[in-house]
């Protein structure tokens, strides 16, 4: 079995962003990139599926060459190979989608994993974007997966409960948290890491369909104030909520 699992290089959630100058994209100066944290149950799910039927997995990126060291964090945890579509341009989601289903279509891989969203845009439509570009069917959300031979079962969140989709070989799975728990790179892993190939494609799509005008930070919080502790506090924060807060 080929199974192909596209991920995504992030700022870590714990990191301060900074506004570039051009006002359009984050300083990279001082930011920690990691896996895209969604990614992660996807690359636990394409490795429980090797271990269980045999074949290949393959990790395929879109971005800067600093995304090999994200491709390698997948390559740690156990992926085998990897591929990147090197470019320093700025894509949007229909433009990432376009050259990810451009070499998802040369892999020709039996199934292809994806987080739901990255953590940095959360537009979540990569995944099922990438699937109509190649026609094939697409499950989002996932939370349990079960394949037997060409057969695909899959629980997914939706509002208010769940929903049970089944589906044929190939078709996208879009991990939720919940579907596995990520394993720990080992030592072992770490090691192989490094000398695993990571091949470079070029895009071949560069027409994005939107484009970020400008990009700002939200306003910083206003400070919390203490009323009291005592029951006749209560008069006090009513009075506050209704004007100062207009929320009541």
């Amino acid at each position: 079995m080929k199974i192909a699992v596209c991920i995504s290089q992030v700022p870590d959630s714990t990191t301060k962003v900074k506004i570039g100058q051009n006002h359009r994209s984050i300083d990279p100066g001082e930011v920690s990139f990691i896996i895209n944290p969604y990614d992660e149950f996807a690359v636990e799910e394409a490795l429980k599926l090797k271990e269980k039927y045999g074949g290949e997995t393959i990790a395929v990126s879109v971005g800067k060459e600093s995304v090999k060291e994200t491709i390698r964090k997948a390559f740690a945890m156990g992926i085998d190979k990897g591929v990147l579509i090197k470019t320093d341009e700025e894509m949007d989601s229909y433009s990432i989608a376009k050259n990810l289903a451009d070499v998802l279509k040369e892999i020709n891989p039996d199934i292809i994993f994806f987080g739901k969203q990255a953590i940095d845009y959360d537009d979540s439509q990569i995944g099922t974007l990438t699937a109509e570009f190649m026609g094939l069917s697409s499950i989002s959300v996932v939370t349990e997966l079960t394949i037997e031979g060409n057969n695909v079962t899959a629980e997914r969140e939706i509002e208010g409960g769940k929903e049970i989709v089944v589906a044929l070989l190939p078709v996208f799975i879009c991990a939720q948290k919940g579907l596995n728990d990520p394993r720990y790179p080992n030592l072992r892993g770490i090691m192989q890491a490094k000398s695993k190939p990571i091949e470079d494609k070029q895009p071949v799509y560069t027409g994005n369909k939107t484009e970020v005008l400008n990009m700002k930070l939200p306003k910083p919080k206003d400070k919390g104030k203490i009323v009291g502790t005592e029951p006749a506090a209560v008069h006090e924060l009513v009075r506050l909520l209704r004007e100062e807060a207009k929320v009541i």
